[in-house]
């Protein structure tokens, strides 16, 4: 079980990573054992050690999943700024990235609160293209289940966290 002060860390690195690369990754393995990891913009973290990702394009996701549902999900803060004050400083402020080990559920339906949580996030760049060619058909979501994880550590620069 993770602590509720290790969560809410949890909760604000990981925003804050999505916040700077737009997307965390999803780790599987496949029939043959061979690992693939598949970029996913759309991971929402809840309050209750829970969350869910809106799934739309993950072929080989989707297919590793249907024979183990367990993954790992990275998720690294890549801000330059984030980096350059922190080499500057010596010292990170914060973790700079998370791994949560997660089990996966089914695809479902999204519901009204989820629609809004991805309309909400993608708004920004509605007005594009791109965003009108890649985020305009989501309508179904995975849940997922963080069993565990394990931060991404530099202990010579983070000793006051560790």
């Amino acid at each position: 079980m993770i602590s509720e002060k290790d969560w809410k860390n949890i909760q604000q690195v990981f925003k804050a990573a999505q916040k700077a690369s737009l997307h965390s990754s999803i780790a599987t393995v496949d029939q043959f054992g061979q690992p693939s990891i598949t970029p996913i913009g759309t991971v929402f973290l809840n309050t209750d050690q829970t969350g869910y990702f809106f799934d739309t394009f993950t072929e080989k996701l989707s297919t590793n999943l249907g024979q183990n549902s367990k993954a790992c999900i990275q998720a690294i803060n890549s801000s330059k700024w984030f980096w350059l004050s922190s080499l500057i400083q010596g010292s990170f402020t914060d973790y700079p990235g998370v791994r949560l080990y997660v089990e996966i559920g089914d695809l479902r339906p999204a519901n009204r609160e989820e629609l809004f949580s991805i309309d909400r996030r993608i708004q920004p760049l509605q007005w594009t293209k791109g965003s009108q060619l890649i985020w305009s058909e989501f309508t179904h979501v995975r849940d997922i289940k963080i069993n565990d994880f394990r931060w991404i550590k530099y202990p010579k620069m983070m000793e006051h966290l560790i």
